[in-house]
């Protein structure tokens, strides 16, 4: 959807691997092998290969020499240790991005119009999916580069996913917090970056 060409197809298969650790195909423990999964996918080894280290990056799996890789065991620990840094990253995108929302918050406001619906169905899916667009817009909407592609590095949707399945950290209403941060940047709230910081700290799994 929109992707680069050339990264569309390790994009695939990162998201194969991803979806197969969410739903459990993989426990925590498991050996992924990487013909397998070529053989499965119909696809040569190499893009496989690249695809399990952007997951290795994210820490989402581990390779130990003759051991192969293997799926991380994590606890609730390792899922909270992203969420201040996410916090502190997302904190400095809203101070940027504050004057540019306050003027125009159409980037937010699908995403929360979407929130409502997966909320009133109950649809997990779609209130991960949407979480992690609204948020991204935020981020984008500081125009700064570099934290954009910092934030994105963190694998926000594969963790809030992981957090969802593994400890149950899934929330009745996404719809209504959400708007609450655009009501926030519409009234030029000066404490935004820190309304968006506790945000993000609030939804974190506790161990």
């Amino acid at each position: 959807m929109g992707m680069p060409v050339v990264h569309s197809l390790r994009q695939q298969i990162r998201e194969h691997i991803v979806e197969g650790i969410v739903s459990g195909r993989w426990q925590p423990g498991e050996r992924i092998v990487e013909r397998r999964i070529a053989a499965e996918l119909d696809v040569s080894q190499t893009p496989v290969r690249e695809a399990l280290r952007e997951l290795e990056t994210l820490r989402l799996i581990e390779s130990a020499p003759n051991k192969g890789v293997r799926v991380r065991a994590l606890t609730a620990a390792d899922l909270e240790e992203i969420y201040p840094v996410r916090a502190g990253l997302e904190q400095i995108a809203a101070e940027l991005a504050a004057e540019r929302l306050a003027g125009d918050v159409s980037a937010l406001t699908p995403e929360v119009a979407a929130l409502r619906e997966a909320d009133r169905l109950a649809d997990a899916e779609a209130q991960v999916g949407h979480t992690v667009a609204f948020h991204h817009e935020l981020v984008k909407a500081s125009g700064n580069s570099v934290l954009l592609h910092t934030w994105e590095s963190l694998g926000i949707e594969i963790w809030t996913a992981l957090s969802i399945r593994w400890l149950g950290t899934r929330q009745q209403s996404y719809a209504e917090e959400h708007q609450e941060l655009v009501d926030a940047f519409l009234r030029r709230d000066r404490r935004i970056g820190e309304l968006v910081k506790e945000h993000v700290l609030n939804c974190a799994p506790r161990a």
